[in-house]
């Protein structure tokens, strides 16, 4: 599962590293924020896709879409690195992120079709933090196979990457036994829409992953340009943004450690808390140095916010899907569908409005994490005393 979901941290953070090759080959200037576009695009076919996956796997079972979404994944890679032009290369990241819709929505999926409560919380925790592993190291591959091979060649790592991964998954068990499937009746998935759209649980923790999901979003968009432009530290990219994802991945190993013992919604609640004094701490250094802080200090308020979201995310895509077990196939395309799209899109807005300082990139985190918060307090646990937790649910089988 940690593999399926890292197949979409490898489609984009592999490729931050040939942003200014692809600048140079696309005829655009050095700073152009133009090629943000191949990460926005590819986040919003992974938004659309899971609106495809999700109802279906609640009919067919999980493992068919599964694979047909790795197929997708490797095909729209292929057509990536043989585009001609921007506008057709950012098509084709598009066609890629729906196929990487599959691996991403199903995982969650899976997951709550086997564990529930802090159970689930924990094993979401675990593949977070080995997923995250990912961005750690994908730069500095990146940066590798740059010093040697064409820019291009860094869309085939990923379609082959996809290939083992499906290999892989021939072991995996099915998670969604027939008698549990939703029967394909007329209006059967615009029920199960409507009663996810009717939880306040959900809706409210779906407001805080969309708004994770766009300071998440902003930060992998704007981090290669803030690190060239702001801080003139463009060969040292790949060591700064893996560094700083290391404490991404802490915080996902933490959640993992104590989340059962401490409970998932005082995690959330306090996780809410130190999101928000983590952005305000960072919109008031970017205040105090006019937008050009210290490499030191700014690396530091951003070690502070990773891994307060490496907490939140998981946690709150928990208790987001605990109140619907018998739909979960469905409410994970949704909250991936609206989470990934809308954070994709508050990403691009501060991506968008970068202006060689760091503050379009600080004020627009903080105005993220309040209404986030807001989501959770007001929303998310004002409801969760309806839907009690259970434990596990539905244990997978035993196997070598």
């Amino acid at each position: 599962m940690a593999s399926c979901m890292g197949m979409v941290a490898l489609s984009i953070d592999l490729m931050l590293p040939a942003f200014p090759d692809a600048r140079a080959e696309f005829g655009l200037p050095a700073d152009s924020t133009q090629t943000s576009w191949i990460i926005t695009a590819f986040f919003l076919g992974l938004a659309a896709g899971q609106l495809v996956y999700g109802p279906l796997s609640d009919r067919h079972g999980r493992k068919p879409l599964l694979y047909a979404g790795l197929g997708i994944m490797t095909l729209g890679a292929a057509a990536c690195a043989l585009a001609p032009s921007l506008g057709m290369l950012i098509v084709c990241r598009v066609l890629w992120g729906l196929g990487a819709a599959g691996p991403r929505s199903l995982a969650l999926a899976m997951v709550r079709d086997t564990f529930s409560g802090d159970r689930m919380a924990r094993t979401m925790s675990h593949i977070m933090a080995t997923f995250v592993l990912v961005p750690v190291l994908a730069p500095g591959l990146g940066s590798i196979v740059l010093s040697f091979a064409p820019w291009r060649t860094l869309f085939w790592i990923p379609a082959l990457a996809a290939v083992g991964v499906g290999c892989w998954a021939r072991r995996l068990p099915e998670t969604l036994p027939p008698q549990r499937r939703r029967p394909p009746a007329r209006g059967a998935m615009r029920a199960a829409a409507a009663e996810v759209v009717r939880t306040p649980q959900t809706v409210g923790f779906a407001i805080a992953l969309t708004c994770l999901f766009g300071i998440m979003s902003a930060y992998i968009a704007s981090s290669e340009l803030i690190v060239d432009e702001v801080f003139d530290r463009k060969e040292q990219f790949p060591i700064i943004f893996g560094v700083l994802a290391l404490f991404l991945a802490a915080g996902s190993f933490a959640n993992a450690r104590i989340v059962e013992r401490v409970g998932v919604f005082r995690m959330i609640r306090a996780a809410a808390l130190a999101l928000v004094g983590a952005a305000a701490v960072m919109a008031i250094m970017a205040l105090v140095f006019a937008g050009e802080p210290p490499l030191l200090l700014f690396g530091l308020s951003i070690a502070l916010l990773l891994p307060v979201v490496a907490i939140l995310m998981p946690n709150s895509n928990t208790a987001a899907m605990l109140p619907l077990p018998h739909v979960a196939g469905t409410a994970a395309a949704l909250l991936g569908t609206v989470s990934t799209a809308g954070g994709s899109l508050l990403g691009s807005v501060v991506d968008g409005r970068f202006d060689g300082t760091v503050a379009p990139f600080a004020h627009g985190v903080l105005v993220y994490a309040v209404i986030g918060a807001a989501g959770i307090f007001l929303l998310g646990l004002r409801h969760v005393h309806r839907h009690p937790i259970t434990p596990r649910v539905q244990p997978l089988p035993a196997e070598d």
